[in-house]
């Protein structure tokens, strides 16, 4: 499943090629994804202009020029490729899991512009999308969600008094939504060892340094893995068609049993499985 970046990437791809274009057809060949379209899909967004695109958490947001909006969830296998019609058998490359060839029976909705044509393809079907009419709603939409780690509310305070007398372990907070928005399951790992903590650390037995370290290397890793164009787990691409890098940059995620990477740490990285996920650290350390 993308994560923050990777959908920050896809938003960035969809604001260069859509903003301020003009839907004019909306065409559904299947309507039961995770929430099923409802009849009127097609008609509220025929004739609508784009105005622009924001992502938050997970979720990309197309603002549309009625003040509506078109929220859009990647879910597990969902990507959105953009065809252009001007250039024979051209793609420009906006999501996750990209493929040039894509199986047809899993384009599920598709955007016609003037030039352009938007694919929603997803052969899951875990993804989906919901048109919200107003900015009341959108923030009713989102009221469940913790802070993002960009945001300024996601620190030192919050942080100590969301924490205090819990005892799950830090690793299930991060992948909390409602305690932080956007970071899944590759980051998590990332942070925690940059933040030198154990996974499977108490929140209540965090101290104000490790909770500090934390908020920080937050910033760090998503701002970095946004610059190097996302994590190619599969085939995920950017506007260029090229991979994404910060996989090149893990120092736990998917190394297990390989040397730490910290000149200082003669440890191992060992793999655990939390909440049917995988989780890498550095038995060293992170304490």
């Amino acid at each position: 499943m993308p994560e923050l970046p990777e959908v920050e990437i896809v938003r960035q791809s969809l604001s260069k090629n859509i903003i301020g274009k003009k839907i004019n057809k909306v065409l559904v060949r299947n309507r039961n994804l995770r929430l099923k379209l409802r009849h009127s899909f097609e008609n509220e967004l025929k004739g609508r202009l784009i105005t622009k695109i924001r992502r938050f958490s997970k979720y990309i947001i197309i603002e549309l020029d009625n003040k509506s909006y078109c929220i859009v969830h990647l879910g597990m296998s969902g990507t959105i490729h953009i065809i252009d019609n001007k250039k024979k058998n051209s793609f420009t490359n906006t999501s996750f899991y990209h493929s040039p060839n894509l199986p047809k029976k899993h384009n599920h909705v598709e955007f016609f512009f003037n030039n352009k044509k938007l694919i929603y393809n997803d052969p899951r079907r875990f993804g989906f999308f919901q048109l919200i009419k107003n900015k009341i709603n959108l923030k009713k939409r989102f009221k469940n969600f913790g802070p993002e780690p960009f945001n300024n509310d996601f620190n030192l305070n919050y942080l100590t008094k969301y924490l205090k007398k819990k005892k799950k372990n830090i690793k299930s907070f991060l992948l909390d939504q409602k305690f932080v928005s956007g970071i899944g399951n590759i980051y998590a790992s990332e942070i925690l060892y940059f933040s030198k903590v154990h996974p499977l650390k108490s929140a209540k037995n965090l101290t104000r340094s490790e909770c500090e370290k934390i908020i920080i290397n937050s910033k760090k890793v998503l701002n970095n893995a946004i610059l190097k164009g996302g994590s190619s787990i599969r085939d995920f691409k950017n506007t260029l068609g090229d991979l994404g890098q910060f996989q090149k940059e893990f120092k736990v995620y998917g190394r297990d049993k390989k040397n730490c990477k910290r000149q200082s740490c003669s440890g191992k990285i060992y793999k655990i499985t939390q909440a049917n996920r995988s989780t890498f650290y550095c038995q060293m350390c992170q304490k």
